[in-house]
């Protein structure tokens, strides 16, 4: 019998389970050859290490190995399609890279002089400058680490502008079609939180909307196109009753691509807008960092930013702690450094080559590639709403009925296919969700491809073959994992173990 293990990995034949680096290699072997360090006073005292710390000892090529064979195992946004709803993945120009290496950028420090860093402010505030500009909004804030760390500054800019005014307001208004992440901001930042359904159109329930807006609401924390891949056409009015409410309206820019260079979120009432820059403007998204998530700020909101600020003075570029404005109260610091410097490079970058005309092109042919998705698969697939959609498109799991496929099954067979799977099971309002986001850099033929693939597993689906959906996928190098009987996961079954009370 064959090593259930093992995995067929192309023309690479039969490929073992790899190891990891501390099964591999040995304490005792060193891949170097050192002298003994002279001995030297250190200031350790009493807690010096008493034993070895066991790292294991291999060679450069073992070590070079290990890692390659383990980045071979992962799927990119290089290797294939990855249509994940929602979380834009991709291709970022390799060109914007480059720029972000260059030895006088790649090789700042923060705590350099601003003397010393006029360049990388210049560039900052350029940055700023293009940001302001795309969303129509006057002041922008550009320390935030990442999206969520922008939705916490945007709702901590409004708690300060409602307690500047003595206005204690306590909740905040999420619809159920907003970003996932807003509910959470919004209760980490003190205020009860009050979901707001979706109405038979996928959008904001108006009725709903109005019945809960009363002066003791702080703000609105909408997604605009929403996360049923819809633009939400009633925002004007929804802008309009909030203000009149006394409210705020803060907009989760993660879905900014596709309306970027087209719409500007401060002509729709917007005050305030976090930008995921990984998501709209080419820098890297996932692996735990390094984001980047500016927030934009109408003139209500714009004196409550954060600091510090980039100013350009008589004598250069300056980052102030104590803004020069009249009238600025900024709610304090919220990073050490000023953002992820790394991030504005690449971003600016991708502006400037791209251009206004090229930025507007980006969104036009995100929210083309989305229809032509629908537009294929409209009479295999079930639409979750209809159409036209913005840059996704969202199904649900009414074409499997009947057939014992669930939404999971469905996409577990997508990567025998060669496809990263859409987001499934999201957003909540639908039952089975599949949320494809093409983005506007797959070409037709990709996208053919892609639909082809749905057609064929649909009708296998339809023929009765359940096995070979439950089974899959077979050809990865980890096999099917058990996501869906957590009660046989002994890391989620575990408990603390009970005290014996008669032993104490």
């Amino acid at each position: 019998m064959s090593d259930p293990r093992a995995t067929t990995t192309g023309n690479r034949g039969l490929q073992i389970e790899e190891p990891l680096i501390f099964e591999q290699g040995s304490p005792d072997k060193t891949a170097v050859d050192l002298p003994e360090p002279p001995s030297t006073k250190d200031r350790l005292g009493g807690v010096r290490r008493s034993g070895p710390i066991g790292l294991p000892g291999l060679s450069e090529p073992e070590v070079v190995r290990h890692y390659l064979r383990l980045s071979q195992k992962n799927f990119s946004i290089d290797h294939g399609f990855y249509p994940l709803g929602s979380c834009t993945m991709k291709h970022n120009p390799r060109l914007n890279e480059k720029l972000a290496r260059l030895p006088g950028i790649g090789d700042l420090h923060p705590l350099q002089p601003t003397a010393t860093v006029q360049g990388a402010l210049a560039l900052i505030d350029a940055c700023a400058h293009w940001l302001k500009a795309l969303t129509g909004m006057p002041a922008v804030a550009m320390s935030p680490a990442a999206g969520a760390h922008g939705e916490s500054v945007g709702l901590m800019t409004i708690r300060a502008a409602l307690e500047d005014r003595g206005d204690a307001r306590k909740r905040v208004l999420v619809p159920d079609s907003a970003h996932g992440t807003n509910p959470a901001t919004a209760h980490a930042c003190g205020y009860a939180v009050e979901g707001i359904p979706a109405d038979d159109r996928g959008r904001v329930d108006l009725a709903a909307f109005r019945e809960k807006l009363d002066a003791d609401v702080a703000a609105i924390m909408l997604t605009n196109p929403n996360t049923c891949g819809l633009f939400e056409n009633d925002i004007l009015d929804i802008a309009a009753a909030v203000h009149d409410a006394g409210a705020f309206f803060y907009c989760d820019g993660a879905n900014l691509n596709a309306i970027v260079g087209r719409v500007r979120p401060g002509d729709l009432g917007v005050d305030c807008m976090h930008i995921n820059l990984h998501k709209t403007f080419s820098t890297p998204h996932g692996g735990g960092g390094p984001g980047s998530g500016p927030v934009v700020l109408s003139e209500a909101l714009a004196p409550y930013a954060p600091v510090p600020y980039v100013v350009q003075g008589p004598d250069g570029f300056e980052l102030i702690e104590d803004p020069a404005r009249s009238d600025a109260k900024p709610f304090g610091r919220i990073k050490g450094f000023h953002g992820q410097f790394g991030m504005f490079v690449r971003a600016l970058g991708y502006m400037m080559s791209m251009g206004s005309d090229g930025l507007r092109q980006v969104s036009g042919d995100a929210v083309l590639n989305a229809n032509y998705l629908l537009a294929c698969l409209r009479d295999t697939v079930t639409l979750a709403f209809e159409g036209p959609c913005m840059h996704e498109v969202l199904f649900d799991e009414g074409f499997l009925k009947e057939t014992g496929v669930t939404t999971l099954d469905f996409a577990k067979a997508l990567i025998d296919e060669g496809f990263h799977p859409m987001t499934v099971y999201f957003p909540l309002v639908v039952h089975g969700a599949m949320l494809v986001e093409p983005t506007e850099t797959e070409t037709k033929a990709t996208l053919d491809t892609f639909v082809e693939t749905m057609k064929a597993l649909t009708a296998r689906a339809r023929a009765g073959d359940v096995e070979y959906f439950q089974e899959a996928p077979r050809l990865t190098p980890r096999r099917r994992l058990d996501e869906t009987m957590a009660a046989r996961n002994p890391i989620l079954r575990w408990r603390p173990p009970a005290v014996d009370k008669a032993a104490e």
